[in-house]
């Protein structure tokens, strides 16, 4: 914390303050706002709580930051937040690193279930009162690519090993015997080992060597009978491509709980394919979820009080919270 008086916090909220903020606003003057007012908010603040993580107005508002030192975002993600002039300054940035990632890797587990047990024609034929008897798939031993090897990516290779599943990971650098995947492959080889898996998980961040990684090269590489499932972020996909596929038959579905834009406009065509299952940006969100957040900042605000190392500080080069960190 910088000097001896109460530190300025400003909190990016809209119209959903943050929940649990008493001790906080015990110690600090905390400024609500929602992005029209946040170049005021800002001004003269020393620290900024970005509460509304979807939002992109920082960048806009960031020339009446005049004296913050750290930026705190509310989610894994902090793509909304990595534009060139908080990147290259020497303000630290944290993230809420790991309050998503059993709660994701559920959620993969779950839509891999709904695929193999053919769930969603169950729902619609015990609508219409239809009986028809289908034969299912096993995922026990089924193999499934996580591209992106951080907590979430993680978490997901435990709970889908622990389910029978043989996982390998997708990262910055190849190397065997990682304790959760077991082997990773380099991403740069990507389009090299997509033909041997029947499900693709996708939870790499979003950087310059990310986005646009799910294009049509890709879908071509993976089998005719290969899922793919998107819980990282929309930009990582081509969705024009990934629709192409899909009606196509290059791929047998997708689960996509992120999208380029947000929400999904009522005339995008993956609404209306069969083989697709969507969620609206969900798929971590479990009841509570909000009051953990706070928490997480809050355990760092303290330690920015008194001076202690934060927790989740990104490399604003790489755009993530290293390993170890």
């Amino acid at each position: 914390m910088i000097g001896t008086e109460s530190p300025v916090l400003a909190v990016l909220c809209g119209d959903r303050h943050p929940p649990d903020m008493d001790h906080i606003e015990a110690t600090a003057k905390v400024r609500y706002t929602d992005e029209r007012g946040l170049a005021d908010a800002l001004r003269g603040a020393d620290a900024l709580f970005v509460y509304d993580f979807l939002s992109t107005a920082v960048a806009g508002a960031w020339h009446a930051a005049d004296r913050v030192r750290w930026v705190h975002i509310a989610s894994a993600g902090v793509d909304p937040v990595m534009f060139p002039a908080l990147r290259d300054s020497d303000v630290v940035l944290t993230n809420s690193r790991g309050v998503f990632d059993d709660s994701i890797a559920e959620y993969v587990l779950g839509v891999i279930i709904a695929f193999a047990k053919d769930l969603a024609r169950s729902i619609e034929l015990q609508r219409r009162r239809e009986w028809r008897h289908r034969e299912s798939e096993r995922i026990a031993g089924r193999r499934v690519l996580v591209v992106g090897t951080g907590p979430i990516g993680r978490a997901i290779a435990r709970m889908l090993r622990a389910a029978g599943m043989s996982v390998s990971g997708m990262g910055r650098r190849a190397r065997s015997g990682d304790e959760d995947f077991g082997e990773v492959h380099a991403s740069a080889d990507l389009l090299d080992h997509l033909p041997g898996y029947d499900y693709v998980v996708a939870v790499a961040p979003l950087t310059d060597q990310t986005k646009g990684l799910f294009a049509a090269d890709a879908f071509a590489a993976m089998p005719a009978h290969a899922r793919f499932v998107n819980v990282g972020r929309g930009e990582l996909v081509v969705t024009a491509d990934l629709v192409k596929a899909l009606r196509d038959g290059r791929i047998a579905g997708a689960a996509l709980d992120v999208f380029e834009t947000e929400p999904l406009p009522d005339d995008n065509p993956l609404w209306t394919l069969e083989n697709v299952l969507i969620s609206p940006h969900m798929s971590g969100d479990f009841a509570g979820w909000r009051n953990t957040l706070v928490e997480v900042f809050a355990e760092n605000f303290q330690r920015w009080q008194t001076g202690r190392p934060l927790r989740n500080v990104v490399d604003k080069q790489l755009g993530y919270v290293p390993s170890g960190h």
